[in-house]
């Protein structure tokens, strides 16, 4: 299992990559970055065509094929080691592609705990300047292997019983504020664990037995492999499948197109 990994492991021999998301990301990381760093562009790299979000999302996943021919661009081989990063631990949006990697089944890639604070704060040097990339043959993958559940399957389960849980703040899932995806809301029978409970105070990963314990108690004995994640567009959804997998509980569905898609569907929302 691999998850996190402490900035004061890090080393040259892994491949780091600047998954920051944002109008400014880009720049941001022209800017500086970790030193040795490439950029990922969370929407031509881990995203596919989002011209209708109520099919699929804002953020929906992109074509198997496309991903692993942009792994190969970016560098990355099966035996790569990579380590992701972004501003937010791993919110914004390195969870997201870490848990794309793992559905290829890339197995030696970690997010970094803490994210650029903490590898700058251990003293990992920054840098404006952009290091060479080679390239590496498309990534030899057949299918998506981490599970996801789409709009119609997650209708039916939820009628049947199934744990749906929602990572966005507590403003957006009342209803209180929703910047992206009107109405405000949140999905019937959905229960609200803000990602932010996975971090402890200094903006690093809760320890596994922690994370246990608080998601043991939260989806009220249900099964993991019952237990669906969603967040607006599918990104931030990945930060509590890390969580989880990090406290031993791995299984749980993404739902990729989430309130984006849900919302835009005609399908009826809740507020509270």
């Amino acid at each position: 299992m691999s998850t996190l990994i402490a900035p004061e492991r890090l080393s040259t021999a892994h491949r780091l990559f600047d998954v920051r998301m944002g109008p400014g990301a880009a720049d941001a990381y022209r800017a500086a970055h970790l030193e040795g760093a490439h950029f990922v562009d969370v929407e031509a790299d881990l995203s596919g065509d989002a011209s209708d979000p109520s099919h699929g999302g804002r953020h929906p996943l992109p074509e198997l094929r496309a991903f692993c021919e942009r792994l190969g661009q970016l560098g990355i081989a099966p035996d790569t080691d990579v380590v992701l990063y972004d501003d937010a631990g791993g919110a914004k949006a390195a969870a997201r592609m870490w848990w794309m990697l793992r559905a290829v089944g890339h197995e030696r890639v970690w997010v970094l705990d803490g994210g650029l604070d903490a590898a700058v704060a251990a003293g990992w040097p920054v840098s404006p300047d952009v290091p060479t990339r080679i390239p590496a043959a498309p990534y030899p993958a057949r299918e998506w292997s981490k599970p996801t559940i789409a709009i119609e399957a997650l209708e039916a389960a939820l009628a049947e019983g199934a744990t749906l849980v929602d990572v966005r703040s507590a403003e957006r899932f009342e209803g209180r504020g929703e910047p992206f995806d009107p109405p405000g809301g949140h999905i019937p029978g959905a229960r609200s664990v803000p990602l932010t409970e996975n971090l402890d105070p200094s903006g690093r990963f809760r320890a596994p037995g922690e994370l246990r314990a608080l998601y043991e108690a939260e989806l009220g004995g249900a099964a993991i492999e019952d237990v669906v994640v969603s967040c607006g567009s599918g990104i931030t959804a990945c930060h509590t499948l890390l969580a989880l997998e990090h406290a031993g509980l791995d299984g749980a569905r993404l739902y990729v197109g989430s309130y984006s898609e849900w919302s835009r569907s005609g399908r009826p929302t809740e507020r509270s």
